[in-house]
């Protein structure tokens, strides 16, 4: 496709294709290993709804649907396509057409699980039943939660879905269009040099390290095309770090200053005026403006609604405001309805809005659900585990993992070293992610 880079180029060095193809396949299948748990059908004739049809919402309905016998399973969402939202960067990086994140949803949907194709629109954890956008009720007797959350762009003063693509405003988040789309103004960008400005809400955030990573592809596509003395490039952290892990922060600060990249701490961004280029910043100090040529827009992030607006929110603590749903960190059992689980996004915990998060919490929080069907316990445990291929360039990435705990948990010691710039960490988010979370979608991983 014109316009696209190599998706090789970078990450062959020294290696033929095929060893790079064997090598991504080996690991992807060591990452399939883990989390999968092999046990006897249970039998029940437990009514299980499931709302939400993404990565947390189909994983769950797949590894039900092999863990139970006679239960009615249902799904509830209406989104007719699905997007598997890592490819979003590459796809911004100009390294993969918006086709490559999409796919059918129904393609997911395992055998023996309704599929009711609406949005719900109510919550009723008291009544043990949801309602549909149509206004039909769904009673069950475990409700699993992944609806993922929201990209509330109206928190921006003057932003809207529709700049993408336009006046130098870029937006990795909204869509595999949208990513395609900010790849074209940060193209231009690339092209006429002029200041590049990046930066992250202060609310919880999908896949945090996706603005550092689009700080990083710009940077180097301006070095590619010759360009980098003739841009400036900011980015405005939301507090005084650029990662919640320490040692990450550190690691990315050193990277920024080594590439020239400045940054601006305790900037978030409250405005935004497509005309003139001017973007507002809250600091501790006031309003701040500053201008761009390229921005990168991250908007507020918050859950959905439906979940905002039911009893299933956190009523205090720095979950509460956004709506993130009150479960318990280690289970992902609500606190105070015990027969509801909350996956994926939705869920107020302090880490775990990525896919590979997504990948532990979904059996961790099943082995409850169905260790209580059966009167029993589950010692099942998730703890908080994350995982970050944090691209610093086409090419090149560390594959950055940890816990809650800010513990570093490398799944690969002694081949890939969590804060070093390595091919390999880039062979696993080009080549072995993908195929690792279709099967995740599938239940078998």
């Amino acid at each position: 496709m014109p316009g696209f880079h190599d998706p090789q180029k970078g990450a062959q060095r020294g290696l033929r294709r095929r060893q790079v193809l064997k090598l991504g396949g080996a690991l992807a299948a060591a990452a399939l290993a883990g989390g999968r748990v092999l046990a006897a059908p249970v039998d029940t004739k437990a009514r299980i709804v499931i709302a939400g049809a993404g990565a947390a919402g189909l994983a769950a309905a797949s590894r039900l649907a092999e863990r139970l016998t006679g239960a009615t399973i249902t799904l509830v969402d209406a989104r007719k396509q699905h997007y598997y939202q890592p490819g979003f960067t590459l796809i911004a990086a100009g390294l993969k057409p918006p086709a490559y994140s999409v796919s059918p949803t129904g393609a997911y949907v395992p055998r023996g699980v309704e599929w009711i194709e609406e949005a719900v629109a109510e919550f009723d954890p008291v009544g043990n039943k949801l309602v549909t956008a149509s206004g039909r009720a769904v009673p069950y007797d475990f409700l699993v939660v992944a609806t993922g959350l929201e990209l509330n762009y109206g928190g921006i003063a003057g932003m809207d879905l529709a700049l993408i693509g336009r006046n130098g405003i870029g937006s990795v988040y909204a869509g595999p269009d949208q990513a395609a789309a900010t790849y074209e103004e940060m193209s231009r960008f690339a092209d006429t040099g002029g200041v590049g400005l990046f930066g992250r809400p202060a609310t919880e955030m999908k896949c945090a390290g996706a603005p550092l990573k689009y700080t990083f592809i710009t940077d180097d596509t301006l070095r590619q095309r010759g360009m980098r003395g003739k841009a400036e490039l900011v980015y405005a952290a939301q507090n005084t770090t650029l990662f919640s892990v320490p040692i990450v922060s550190e690691k990315v600060r050193m990277l920024f200053q080594d590439r020239g990249v400045k940054v601006a701490y305790n900037h978030v961004m409250t405005a935004i005026d497509p005309g003139r280029k001017i973007a507002t910043f809250a600091t501790p100090n006031g309003p701040v403006e500053i201008g761009y040529d390229f921005t990168n827009v991250i908007p507020p992030m918050r859950a959905p609604a439906a979940v905002r607006n039911s009893p299933l929110p956190w009523t205090t603590g720095p979950f509460a405001a956004d709506g993130w749903m009150e479960v318990d960190r280690s289970t992902l059992r609500h606190k105070r309805f015990p027969n509801v689980f909350g996956v994926g996004d939705v869920a107020g915990v302090p880490k775990g809005k990525t896919a590979a998060s997504v990948k532990w919490q979904v059996p961790v929080a099943l082995d409850h659900l169905v260790a209580t069907l059966t009167g029993g316990t589950s010692t099942a445990v998730y703890n908080g585990y994350t995982s970050c291929p944090l691209i610093t360039r086409i090419g090149q990435a560390m594959l950055v993992e940890f816990d809650y705990e800010n513990n570093l948990t490398p799944s690969f010691p002694g081949i890939i070293a969590p804060l070093e710039e390595l091919w390999i960490s880039w062979v696993m988010k080009e080549i072995a992610l993908k195929p690792t979370y279709i099967s995740m979608l599938r239940g078998l991983a």
